[in-house]
């Protein structure tokens, strides 16, 4: 954890479209946290990579969680439908992972989700976010393709709201 930050000393908040290259530069981090390669995770870089035109569009929903005017995680939920989204993209400074940020993250992507009248989020997982989606109520629904990884087959949860 990075001295002095606790859970209760941060600010979750919509991000703001100029963010984008620095939750790109988080999202890039939080994955190498995991030990993958560096050729995988240039494989990634374009898929973890979010624009301003992204953060700003009206079909997506970029928050931040923020401590001592540091971005240390974010979470995105792309707007598919009135009654569905799906988690984009959840990631939090390695060295914050296990602290409960992504948790309070997730909770807070759930209420806002709700707000929005959305009934389900379904969520492309990495193997090793497994246990994290399960124990936010996430259902395991199979499996799809990789965006970057041709032949990697990724698990689909869904938490319905």
């Amino acid at each position: 954890m990075i001295p002095g930050t606790s859970l209760e000393q941060v600010n979750i908040r919509v991000a703001a479209t100029s963010e984008a290259a620095a939750i790109s530069s988080l999202a890039l981090r939080s994955k190498a946290h995991w030990g993958f390669p560096d050729d995988f995770l240039e494989a990634c870089r374009e898929e973890l990579t979010y624009s301003e035109a992204q953060v700003d569009s009206e079909d997506y929903e970029f928050v931040v969680c923020e401590s001592e005017d540091r971005i240390v995680g974010f979470y995105a939920l792309e707007l598919l439908n009135p009654e569905q989204a799906e988690l984009e993209a959840l990631f939090v400074e390695p060295e914050m992972i296990g602290q409960g940020f992504g948790r309070s993250l997730m909770n807070h992507a759930k209420e806002k989700a709700a707000a929005l009248g959305i009934r389900r989020i379904i969520i492309q997982g990495d193997p090793n976010s497994d246990s994290f989606y399960r124990a936010a109520g996430g259902i395991a629904e199979g499996e799809r393709e990789s965006g970057s990884i041709p032949g990697r087959f990724l698990p689909i949860f869904r938490i319905d709201l």
